[in-house]
């Protein structure tokens, strides 16, 4: 009569510590449940600016370009405000993507949604964050969502004059073919100038690849071999071309 208390003791310590460890085991299933991706979604883990986006697709990254919209360049006015923006809106978050096609960079093109299902795309639009694309975009909403926030003045419409991305690159690509231009002119000019007989600086080195008409120059001036005065004609022999720094 009295081992039976004991037995009943020991039944109980043993109910225990199996109820115990199955908890644990429950718990550590719901653990990595919450931390799975869940299916249909890909997790944002990285933000390039106000328009393109990274997401970790099948353990792979896959470049995004928001279809649809255009934001403001890394370098351009209200750029890093755009990327901060949508770096708040989705980084790290599990979102939805709606494939549209492909673009001429070979980057995916999209809808991205987020997990209360709000549509990214729109967000940025609607929040004076990104001007609706017209070139490469037809959908109604997007015009919409513009008018509003430049009539509420919201993010980038609250600036005196915001200049479209497009029209910022185009001026961009503009200015370096003038810059390139005028370097060429100047190349010329300074050809012309020593084939009419003004002497020209030479590096006597087997690596110098440039002729000199300034025997002061910053760039002459590293030569590490004798320095020779001589014409445009064994300039040409040597096969060198104007310096860039004193043919300027």
């Amino acid at each position: 009569m009295k081992t039976q208390p004991r037995f009943l003791s020991s039944f109980a310590y043993f109910f225990w510590v199996l109820l115990l460890l199955g908890c644990q085991q429950t718990s550590e299933k719901q653990a990595e449940v919450a931390t799975a991706t869940e299916e249909g979604y890909d997790r944002v883990i990285a933000i390039k600016d106000g328009d393109t986006i990274e997401l970790l697709k099948d353990g792979k990254p896959l470049r995004v370009r928001l279809y649809g919209i255009d934001a403001p360049e890394k370098n351009q006015d209200f750029g890093t405000r755009s990327r901060q923006f949508i770096s708040e809106l989705c980084f790290g978050k599990d979102v939805r993507l709606e494939v549209k096609n492909l673009d001429r960079y070979g980057r995916t093109v999209g809808i991205v949604y987020l997990p209360d299902g709000r549509n990214v795309n729109y967000e940025m639009v609607k929040n004076g964050f990104a001007w609706h694309y017209v070139a490469y975009s037809k959908d109604p909403q997007l015009g919409i969502l513009e008018a509003e926030a430049r009539a509420n003045k919201r993010g980038l419409w609250d600036w005196p004059n915001p200049v479209a991305p497009w029209e910022f690159r185009n001026g961009r690509k503009a200015k370096n073919a003038k810059t390139k231009t005028q370097k060429k002119i100047h190349s010329n000019d300074a050809e012309r100038s020593a084939s009419a007989g003004a002497p020209v600086y030479l590096c006597d080195s087997p690596g110098a690849t440039t002729y000199h008409l300034d025997k002061d120059c910053r760039a002459l001036s590293t030569c590490k071999s004798k320095i020779i005065k001589a014409t445009y004609t064994l300039a040409e022999e040597r096969n060198r071309k104007a310096c860039r720094i004193c043919a300027i």
